[in-house]
């Protein structure tokens, strides 16, 4: 990471490298005075070399501490982890050593270990915030490899290197040329870079082949790449336009970073110039310009800064005009540490990279929003697109999830900073399920299911003979599905996609019931010798309340029954007589016309018919037998004979009439369905985001919760 490191030790160099200028010029004075001005792989052999020839073990720990550092700043992790194991074992003084071993361990995947360090650093440390911060990512780092966000990652291996391979921009309306930044040989400022060991950096361009390959990179134009560090550019849509960060060094003294700008006429780039932004500054890098180039993001220390390195902006009135006064984006994007390499989609949505934020380690790409109130709001990329190391240098396909990203992530790749690609696949939602009959559980052939969504889709399918539809569905969508044959009350069922951050096929099962016979509605219970309803059975009634809705064409009659228990205060066809019309009380209550519903109760005297249903639950009973009282006296147990009397009690609906319409005008089953639909659609426009347990997969054993308008299969507990 090239200009990264390299402006991250600026301001160290400055600092520092004044001072030692008059001090002995001994072994350790000169590899610290390489050290102060960024030239940590040069400092490297020279503390090795004074190391050698030191006899004090204090003064030795001393020096591998430094040359620690040196190889965490070159960001060579894995060195840098076996030296800060060597020192944290030799019990080195200076507490900051458990910080940054913890920090190595992180970048190298040992979580584990780097918390223990990080511990151990804060029982010294126990103000430092972001050490802190930093253990306790631990768990979201656990978190975020666990569940990973949709973004797929891949290394592009027809360019990357063992040298640095950063920053990438597209070059091209067609996304098929792309610019970005390397160290690799063949560069024009091919002097050894005394921070890294690598040549410095320059812009190169590759492009796209015939066979979706990249060809192999060579160096832009000479007058845009020079013997310092060229690179992280910015490419106008027409490709006439380039905004670059060079960074001078000179006889070991940092010159500083200032933003380039070049104009490209035909196929010849002009001599770049700098952008006059600031003065009084170190480094103005990584610039970033909005489409209309009215609007420069860029990365400064500059008065005002918060941290190290900061995100600015500064506009202009037009797009050759000069910038003004810049501005700090302040505290919401930038902290106390660094910020780093934004992209710019638009004025208020940008991405950049950050240490300074909560999140897996080294540096980790964020996108930052800004809202109506002025304020933005930082939300962390996470796994797969961050990792422990570096992640940073993002670029984005015009209106599309799927770009290039830069990465130093210790995976099978080539060595230093490599560049990835990164797309969101588009989510995909289907529906597949079947239509069955309620009382025989098999498939209903020639049923129209109907879908229809909250942003006014509708769709149609007639099932085969064995009863099976599919669709495809929407993100973002709320769904009714309902299924519709004559004979049959309709069936509905809901299901949405809102908020579902991964593909999914969803199953469903619709259980249309069968209305040539009485229909048991459940849980509908008494307490002895009373018709009033119980909390419980009004639940229970709503649901016929919503078959009823659903079903606008039918009249029912509720059937109310007993088992053949004597009362003394009534009989027990006055006592289901009541509690049926009760019931009929009730859904009027809830709005179902009177005009179509009727009361009956019929005591004992309609015993149940056994079923396969219950054949098969209770195995003292046969499919045909009629629960009278003579065949329940056979039975030898009173437990078989209590259940029997049991299934007796029961409230059931039939169906009257199925041509139904208010003002008594015969109307259609098709009217009901119109009504169904035009209902629906109006309660997922309100947004009512009604959801349901779909069936694993169609074939399978009959669930016990579908949504159905039949209310058959509970038995009443009491008379």
């Amino acid at each position: 990471m090239k200009l990264l490191r390299f402006i991250a030790g600026l301001t160290i160099a400055l600092l520092v490298a004044g001072p030692l200028m008059g001090q002995k010029r001994d072994l350790v004075i000169q590899a610290d005075k390489t050290f102060s001005v960024g030239e940590y792989f040069k400092a490297i052999e020279k503390y090795k070399k004074a190391y050698s020839k030191e006899k004090d073990r204090l003064k030795r720990i001393a020096i591998t501490v430094k040359i620690a550092n040196c190889y965490r700043l070159v960001n060579d992790t894995r060195k840098a982890e076996s030296y800060y194991s060597r020192v944290v074992k030799q019990k080195a003084p200076d507490p900051k050593v458990h910080l940054y071993y913890a920090e190595v361990l992180k970048i190298n995947d040992k979580l584990a270990l780097a918390k223990s360090e990080y511990e151990e650093y804060l029982k010294s440390e126990p103000g430092d915030l972001m050490a802190l911060m930093a253990y306790q990512s631990i768990d979201s780092i656990l978190s975020w490899n666990k569940n990973p966000t949709r973004y797929q990652v891949a290394n592009v291996k027809d360019f990357n290197t063992k040298f640095n391979d950063y920053s990438p921009f597209f070059a091209s309306k067609d996304y098929k040329e792309l610019y970005f930044s390397s160290s690799r040989d063949g560069s024009v400022g091919n002097k050894i870079h005394g921070g890294t060991g690598q040549s410095f950096s320059d812009i190169f361009y590759t492009r796209l082949d015939n066979k979706q390959k990249w060809a192999v990179p060579a160096p832009i134009d000479k007058t845009i790449n020079s013997i310092y560090d060229d690179g992280a550019p910015w490419v106008s849509e027409d490709g006439n336009t380039m905004y670059f960060t060079r960074c001078r060094f000179d006889k070991q003294m940092s010159l500083g970073c200032q933003i380039m700008l070049a104009k490209r006429s035909g196929n010849k780039w002009a001599d770049p110039i700098a952008v006059p932004i600031s003065k009084d500054s170190i480094v103005i890098a990584h610039p970033s310009l909005t489409d209309n180039q009215l609007t420069i993001f860029f990365v400064s220390d500059m008065m005002g800064s918060i941290g190290g390195k900061d995100i600015w902006v500064a506009k202009r009135e037009k797009a050759d005009g000069a910038f003004g006064a810049p501005e700090n984006l302040g505290p919401e994007i930038n902290t106390t540490r660094e910020e780093m390499f934004p992209f710019a989609k638009s004025d208020s949505l940008i991405y950049f990279s950050s240490n300074g934020h909560p999140g897996m380690g080294g540096l980790d790409l964020f996108k930052a929003q800004l809202g109506q109130e002025g304020k933005w709001t930082v939300e962390n990329m996470k796994a797969p697109i961050n990792s422990t190391a570096d992640d940073f240098g993002i670029v984005f396909q015009k209106d599309e999830e799927k770009g290039y990203f830069t990465s130093s992530r210790l995976d099978k790749s080539k060595g230093g900073d490599e560049i990835y690609s990164f797309v969101l696949p588009e989510k995909r939602f289907n529906m597949a399920g079947r239509v069955i009959n309620e009382r025989t559980t098999l498939p209903l052939g020639g049923a129209d299911v109907r879908l229809i969504g909250s942003d006014g889709t509708s769709f149609e399918y007639k099932t085969d003979s064995t009863g099976n539809f599919s669709f495809k569905l929407k993100p973002e969508t709320d769904y009714l599905l309902v299924a519709f044959k004559r004979g049959f009350l309709n069936g509905k069922l809901r299901e949405t996609t809102m908020g579902l951050e991964v593909s999914r096929d969803f199953n469903a099962t619709l259980i249309l019931a069968p209305y040539e016979k009485p229909i048991e509605l459940p849980n509908i219970l008494y307490d002895v010798a009373k018709w009033d309803l119980r909390p419980e059975s009004m639940v229970a009634l709503d649901g016929l309340v919503e078959t009823l809705e659903d079903n606008s064409n039918i009249t029912i009659e509720l059937m109310s029954h007993t088992d053949i228990t004597p009362f003394r205060a009534m009989t027990n066809l006055e006592l289901s007589q009541n509690r049926a019309q009760s019931v009929v009380d009730y859904l009027i209550s809830k709005g179902i016309a009177s005009d179509r519903l009727k009361a009956r109760g019929y005591g004992p005297d309609v015993p149940r018919v056994v079923d396969k249903k219950i054949a098969e639950q209770y195995n003292f009973l046969n499919v045909g037998d009629t629960l009278t009282k003579a065949v329940i006296d056979k039975l030898t147990k009173d437990s078989d004979k209590q259940i029997s009397n049991q299934l007796n009690r029961r409230t059931e609906f039939r169906v009257l009439r199925n041509d139904y319409v208010p003002g008594g005008k015969p109307g259609t089953e098709v009217d009901a369905q119109q009504q169904i639909l035009i209902r629906g659609m109006e309660e997922l426009q309100q947004g009512k985001k009604r959801r349901v347990t779909l069936e694993k997969a169609p074939g399978d054993k009959l669930p016990e919760k579908t949504n159905t308008n039949s209310k058959t299969g509970v038995i009443d507990k009491l008379p």
